[in-house]
């Protein structure tokens, strides 16, 4: 599948409208994410309900009436993409694959950037840099960035998430947004993600299996970890082994939860079963309403 392709299908998901996905490129976006600043855009005549402080009185004496200074947003933001192109992101097994989910929500954000006149670069990342595209405008520069996730395939085995936001901190100089998509299945990343929240604003979408919910009932199977390749063998049958599995997930996933809110980060979940355009559509809403 190609960029192209792929933005036609996201507008094209059986459960969105159209109209859904231009607002998630659009005003959803535009609204959530605000410049870093105002600019000063033009002076016009005074009406009333306009600020009388904002009054230019040079202006106006030379016009003969009364005329006010008008402020817009200062635009130029920096959109930056973490994806996480592990073996357990990218070959994870299910009805609706997380890579196929991260492909939608990479796509969304990139061409949500694009629309609104953004720059938008992302770094891709197993247990090591796998690829860097520095931020740029405009929609080839967009295209290529959706064309190189879809292709990619990774040279690492394991998860390195400290190391991809360690290197994006350090690269982006002025303060912009960072969007870090991953299944957060590593550890020892919490000190570089509180520094990235320092300086910039981060928002964690985290990847989620439904079989992280429940262990299967079935008898003895060989579970393998994508990226040590480590296997062990468990039974569905075994009730102590099924409300163990469950809890040590639901564990997981509040800690990442609470952590993220203490170091300043938003976060999402978005599981295989869910429509990313969706969950992403009622993130912003809640996010907006905060505002």
């Amino acid at each position: 599948m190609n960029a192209a392709r792929l933005l036609a299908r996201i507008k094209h998901l059986e459960l969105v409208s159209n109209r859904l996905v231009e607002t998630l490129l659009s005003g959803n976006y535009r609204s959530v994410f605000k410049g870093p600043g105002i600019e000063f855009s033009e002076v016009r005549e005074y009406s009333e309900g306009d600020d009388p402080r904002l009054i230019d009185w040079n202006v106006s004496s030379r016009m003969n009436g009364v005329y006010t200074k008008t402020f817009r947003e200062e635009r130029e933001l920096v959109l930056f993409l973490i994806a996480d192109v592990s073996p357990s992101v990218l070959k994870a097994s299910g009805a609706h694959n997380l890579r196929e989910i991260m492909e939608v929500l990479f796509a969304i954000f990139t061409f949500a950037a694009v629309n609104n006149n953004d720059q938008v670069g992302g770094v891709f990342f197993s247990d090591r840099i796998e690829h860097w595209v520095p931020p740029m405008k405009g929609k080839r520069h967009a295209f290529r960035l959706i064309q190189d996730m879809i292709d990619f395939t990774p040279r690492g085995r394991g998860s390195n998430l400290s190391q991809a936001l360690r290197t994006t901190s350090e690269a982006l100089k002025r303060r912009g947004i960072c969007i870090v998509i991953s299944d957060f299945k590593t550890s020892g990343y919490q000190k570089d993600l509180s520094l990235l929240a320092r300086r910039h604003d981060v928002i964690a979408i985290r990847l989620a299996s439904p079989d992280e919910q429940e262990f299967p009932r079935v008898g003895l199977v060989t579970l393998q970890d994508a990226e040590t390749g480590k296997t062990i063998t468990a039974s569905g049958k075994n009730h102590h082994f099924r409300r163990a599995y469950h809890e040590h997930w639901q564990n997981q996933r509040q800690a990442w939860f609470r952590e993220c809110r203490r170091q300043g980060v938003s976060p999402l979940e978005v599981s295989a079963g869910d429509d990313p355009v969706i969950k992403l559509f009622q993130f912003f809403q809640r996010r907006r309403g905060r505002a």
